[in-house]
């Protein structure tokens, strides 16, 4: 497993309080967060986030504030400075990824391409 520099993803402070807060309702000291890009949606890749008790001799692990993020060597490339913020709004509530590696989004914002 690589300690990524910080750059690699950074987490917004209410995102930061929601995931402990989220980590906290799991009760397992041993989760991180893993922070995936899979092939999926109109525009070709979409994100993956779920907590996971496995971290990959190849991963690398962002650590904020007592948080760990995984990303995978592949995911990595795609979400190099990437900010996970947690936005609450009228319509609803929930995570959202911002990446300067997005090239085009598809109109729903759920999917991207880089």
């Amino acid at each position: 497993m690589t300690e990524a520099v910080e750059t690699l993803v950074n987490i917004t402070e209410p995102a930061a309080n929601k995931i402990k807060e989220l980590l906290e309702q799991e009760d397992n000291s041993e989760y991180c967060l893993r922070l995936q890009v899979v092939g999926g949606g109109c525009s070709g890749f979409q994100y993956r986030l779920a907590f996971d008790d496995q971290i990959a001799d190849d991963d690398e692990i962002v650590d904020y504030d007592g948080i760990k993020v995984v990303v995978d060597p592949l995911s990595a490339r795609y979400v190099e400075g990437a900010r996970i913020d947690y936005v609450e709004t009228e319509m609803g509530a929930g995570f959202k990824i911002d990446n300067p590696n997005v090239q085009t989004t598809c109109g729903c914002g759920h999917s991207f391409s880089a």
